[in-house]
């Protein structure tokens, strides 16, 4: 049997893992990013010029960028992917994005003759690079069958939540809890620092009592070593933040703690630090800025 030709496009902290993933499995890829050496660096795939070019004859298409403006030049327009897909392809968008572009995308792809599949994963850095990651699906039961090989190299679990949409959704309910432990963690570890506690102690008592959740522990980890390479962007996790915010505020609810850590969050890409990875949050309230 041939393998399915895949396109994927978005190469950067998350999608550079997921598409060697998908080479090393024997999947044909063309890959597409909007810096080319990150394309060239993806080595045994086909490097494209345009979306609509890695698009071009794959069964399978597959974006995972940072937003909805970033997706929405990646699928729309003359050099879209979506203007390159064959008729009957399934369209992935692995990404974290507002439920109403996700929908908006379905159509779009509907009308190219194509299925779309929402498909946002939790995991980061690490668990792109080793098939690890957790894959919140969205879509017809049909679509979700055929996109699973393709998935599989590049996960722990795929979990089918329903109809298009229901992944986004989950996603963003999934990071907005994130959010939320990361910007108390960061609050609970500066108040520690600015009292005499023994700062080893108290943090044990958190990490190894009930709220060491895995986000807990790996978050106060990175924030007492004060390193602060990415593997999830700061900036990253505001924007999500305000997508659940905004989400949530549809159906006339507020989302009162997710609007306080991202006003946390906010504070720290104004004060430089949106580049960094999101333990960096911390460094404003350290400095009481």
């Amino acid at each position: 049997m041939n393998t399915p030709r895949i396109a994927f496009l978005g190469l950067g902290i998350m999608g550079g893992g997921m598409a060697r993933r998908l080479v090393a499995a024997g999947f044909t890829v063309a890959v597409y990013n909007r810096n080319r050496a990150k394309a060239d660096a993806i080595a045994g795939a086909t490097v494209a010029a345009t979306p609509r070019e890695a698009a071009a004859q794959a069964e399978f298409v597959l974006c995972m960028v940072a937003d909805d403006v970033a997706s929405r030049a990646m699928w729309l327009g003359v050099d879209g992917a979506l203007a390159g897909a064959p008729q009957g392809a399934v369209v992935v968008d692995c990404s974290t994005l507002t439920v109403g572009w996700v929908k908006e995308l379905a159509q779009a792809a509907e009308v190219c003759g194509c299925e779309f599949v929402d498909a946002p994963v939790t995991g980061s850095k690490g668990a792109a690079a080793a098939g690890d990651l957790n894959f919140l699906v969205g879509g017809s039961v049909a679509a979700v069958e055929r996109i699973h090989p393709v998935l599989a190299p590049m996960s722990k679990t795929i979990t089918h939540l329903g109809p298009t949409g229901s992944g986004a959704l989950v996603k963003l309910i999934n990071n907005f809890v994130s959010g939320v432990q990361v910007a108390a963690m960061a609050e609970a570890l500066a108040w520690i620092e600015q009292s005499d506690l023994d700062r080893a102690k108290a943090l044990s008592v958190l990490v190894d009592g009930v709220p060491g959740s895995p986000m807990v522990k790996i978050i106060s980890a990175r924030m007492t070593a004060g390193d602060f390479t990415p593997n999830f962007l700061l900036k990253l996790m505001a924007k999500d933040l305000g997508y659940a915010v905004k989400e949530r505020a549809v159906s006339g609810q507020p989302l009162a703690t997710a609007a306080t850590a991202h006003e946390i969050f906010q504070r720290a890409i104004d004060a430089g630090y949106g580049e960094k990875d999101m333990a960096a949050v911390i460094e404003t309230l350290r400095s009481g800025r």
